[in-house]
């Protein structure tokens, strides 16, 4: 039976198995993240957290799954993906159950910077996997299905999110964890052959991982201390150590990232920018909303979470088609396109007001989702095509750590607004003012930086000719 099954999942050009078991990955880490972010407010409610702790429930997540997850990635290229994409859905799913028992904001956002281990795990070897086993003519197909699993994670956890949080309370988003990560496990041990150790026999590179995780880790806590003279001290340790570690790389004989990859292939290089600038502009879009619906417009976490799916769905809708799309059109072309229309969607979040239309907030969401579609699938492909196949993990790895580092930002951006704007005090509805004014200027700044990422995605050059 194991055999027929085994057998059967082969379709022209894709291991069904492979794009399974990606595709059960891509759905899980958004879910949790998305679903978590619906329920910040009552998890606020119950910790008493201020609303810089509060966007650290989030922000802790996404620092360890940047920091962890090239050096993961390298791991995965020496020893085997195999092992590392295992033990990274092990670590998540436990992490998960420990998440359930925590007693105190401490343990919760402790148990997040796990998880956001496991994730880093997982990000860095699924994708690579996938690209190794998939004939170029069907990578787009294949990269365009597994971004439909993503955003159908992320419609997902505000819906579900939302009616868990109602029902059952926020430890309950986590319990579905569980099952998901058994599965997952599952289908790995009996279905996943191979290792992809492509890089077999050659050092780590542990100098340059420590020195990268804590440039990472001094920028974000910087983010959420300015303007405090501790944060502009730490968000400065944190460029400089990260200009010594490109410095470090460019000489060390097994670098952790090839930065001469940025140097010497330009599509590879603004690809990743305008990935990076995207996830920058557009990441932290999903936090605000979720505290104006809920402490402005008074909306319960279900209720919310329903409003806020409208953009994933989307977005899952034409994601495989904008994937298959840029196996014939240049991928440049189509991404470009998305990034325009997600700029013309953040202009319009920035005009948000106490007063503005539900149906208009979701025609809103639904113009980023279309964007989105049209430019993540495509430039994921252009990344991936960009490279030789024993560079897969690297440019798998770098892809998601600039997927990272743009929530990161993103995050830090809006909490270093908060700071500045509302302070580090208890969210009341007495504040609603004060939080309008930090999204609305939010929503400016990620405006403008998505049009500056339109550019790099125009100038990045061509992958095929057309």
């Amino acid at each position: 039976m194991g055999e027929y099954l085994h057998s059967s999942m082969k379709v022209p050009g894709i291991s069904l198995s492979t794009l399974i078991i990606a595709v059960c990955c891509g759905f899980l880490t958004p879910f949790d993240l998305s679903a978590v972010n619906i329920a910040l407010p009552t998890i606020a409610g119950e910790f008493s957290l201020d609303a810089i702790e509060l966007s650290w429930v989030s922000s802790a997540y996404l620092l360890a799954s940047a920091a962890f997850l090239v050096p993961f990635g390298r791991i995965g290229d020496i020893f085997g993906r195999k092992k590392i994409l295992t033990g990274g859905v092990i670590l998540f799913t436990l992490s998960s159950m420990g998440m359930i028992f925590s007693a105190s904001s401490l343990m919760l956002i402790s148990f997040r910077l796990i998880q956001g281990v496991g994730a880093s795990m997982i990000f860095g070897t699924a994708v690579a996997i996938l690209t190794s086993v998939t004939e170029p003519t069907r990578r787009g197909q294949a990269l365009g299905i597994y971004t439909t699993s993503v955003y159908i994670g992320l419609s997902a956890g505000p819906f579900i999110g939302g009616f868990l949080t109602d029902e059952f309370g926020w430890k309950s988003i986590f319990l579905i964890n569980v099952p998901i990560g058994i599965l997952i496990i599952a289908l790995i041990l009996f279905y996943l052959k191979g290792e992809w150790a492509d890089a077999a026999g050659e050092r780590f590179d542990l100098k340059g991982a420590l020195i990268y995780g804590s440039s990472l880790t001094a920028v974000m806590i910087g983010f959420s201390e300015i303007p405090q003279v501790a944060g502009f001290f730490a968000l400065g340790l944190g460029i400089i150590l990260l200009a010594l570690f490109i410095w470090l790389e460019h000489r060390e004989r097994y670098p952790l990232i090839r930065v001469s990859m940025f140097r010497t292939n330009r599509v590879f290089a603004c690809s990743n920018v305008a990935a990076l600038i995207n996830y920058g502009s557009t990441f932290a879009i999903t936090f605000f909303l979720s505290l104006y619906l809920q402490y402005i417009r008074g909306f319960d976490p279900q209720e919310a979470g329903f409003i806020l799916v409208t953009q994933p769905v989307v977005q899952a809708i034409f994601s495989s088609y904008a994937g298959s799309l840029s196996d014939r059109i240049e991928p440049a072309k189509i991404s470009s396109l998305g990034m325009g229309i997600i700029a013309v969607g953040l202009v319009s979040l920035s005009f948000l007001s106490p007063d503005t239309s539900t149906i208009w907030l979701m025609v809103i969401l639904a113009v980023l989702g279309f964007g989105f579609a049209l430019f993540s699938s495509p430039n994921t492909n252009a990344i991936m095509s960009s490279v030789e196949k024993r560079y897969y993990g690297i440019a798998s790895g770098t892809l998601g750590t600039m997927r990272l580092l743009g929530q990161m930002l993103s995050m830090g951006i809006a909490m270093m607004i908060i700071a500045v704007v509302v302070g580090k005090v208890d969210i009341t509805p007495d504040m609603t003012d004060e939080l309008m004014i930090a999204m609305n200027i939010g929503f400016m700044v990620f405006s403008v930086m998505c049009f500056i990422g339109i550019y790099f995605s125009m100038v990045r050059g061509n992958v095929r000719s057309d």
